[in-house]
């Protein structure tokens, strides 16, 4: 039924299914419409809804476009300069959303950071900022990958931190079980959730963090993404070249450091099970710094 496509790290390079990242697509947007209407039907208070637009539905919009992008990346094979920017098609329904907030006066648009103060984007938050954080958490979600579980199980602890403080942490029950399933699967090694998957899941992170307000978390908890996310940029820029590691057989390791993953391996062997696990700890570090710094905010 889906592709497959051989797992560079493992010996004999067999063949793994890829794309089920469009299953993450299609069971949480049935999640999210099913919210809704079960909200609009026994009124349960699980969805909030501004001058008729949901909270629900926003998101599951969003993540329509994610995963149609991502659909589009695994077929197509894009390039970066028009994937950087596709993203933001998707920040749209979030726009509006956030508009429909701003006429109320229930939306901030300032960003409180931390030993600087606050900064009040007014108008430019919903035209300018949005939009800007869609792009930049989306690509950079989708750039942390290529091994077994990093681009699942890293997304998952971002969320479950954004959950931790958001009053519609109900919206994301659903979609984040599913996708711990396929981070088990993904992690074995059994499947790849591809570019539909890791599209998707950035633009749910992004518009999750919009909706709950939580800028700040979202911040701090991707700041191993934007570092790896430079560096890769970096590299390509001064030296033309992509990150890349060598497998001899069972451990993975780099004579370069051109990504969080060749950091890591630089001139030291590692399994690919425990380059995830490494990786996971650092995104788990700087959640849990996310919520230190809500709770004492």
């Amino acid at each position: 039924m889906f592709p497959k496509v051989p797992d560079q790290h493992k010996v004999g390079r067999p063949l793994i299914p890829n794309g089920l990242g469009v299953l993450f697509v299609l069971t949480t947007t049935i999640y999210l419409f099913s919210i809704y209407f079960s909200n609009k039907v026994f009124n349960l208070g699980l969805d909030t809804s501004v001058n008729g637009v949901s909270a629900a539905l926003t998101l599951a919009v969003c993540i329509l476009f994610g995963g149609f992008m991502g659909l589009l990346d695994d077929f197509m094979d894009l390039k970066w300069r028009y994937k950087a920017f596709m993203p933001l098609i998707a920040a749209l329904p979030l726009m509006y959303y956030a508009l429909e907030l701003a006429k109320l006066d229930i939306i901030r648009t300032s960003i409180s950071i931390p030993f600087i103060g606050t900064i009040d984007f007014g108008q430019s938050y919903i035209f300018l900022i949005i939009p800007i954080i869609v792009m930049i958490v989306t690509n950079t979600v989708n750039q942390l990958g290529g091994l077994n579980g990093l681009e699942t199980i890293c997304p998952a602890i971002v969320i479950l931190g954004l959950m931790a403080f958001s009053p519609s942490y109900i919206l994301m029950v659903g979609p984040l079980m599913f996708w711990l399933i396929l981070a088990y699967f993904n992690a074995r090694g059994k499947i790849f959730v591809g570019n539909s998957g890791s599209f998707a899941i950035g633009i749910t992170i992004a518009s999750f963090a919009v909706i709950s307000d939580l800028k700040v978390n979202l911040l701090i908890s991707i700041l191993p993404f934007i570092f790896n996310s430079s560096i890769i940029l970096l590299a390509i820029f001064f030296t033309r070249k992509r990150a890349k590691v060598t497998f001899d057989g069972k451990k993975l390791s780099s004579d370069s450091r051109k990504s969080i993953v060749t950091v890591i391996t630089y001139h030291r062997p590692l399994t690919e099970r425990r380059i995830v696990q490494i990786i996971a700890i650092i995104v788990g570090l700087f959640t849990l710094l996310a919520a230190l710094i809500q709770l004492l905010s």
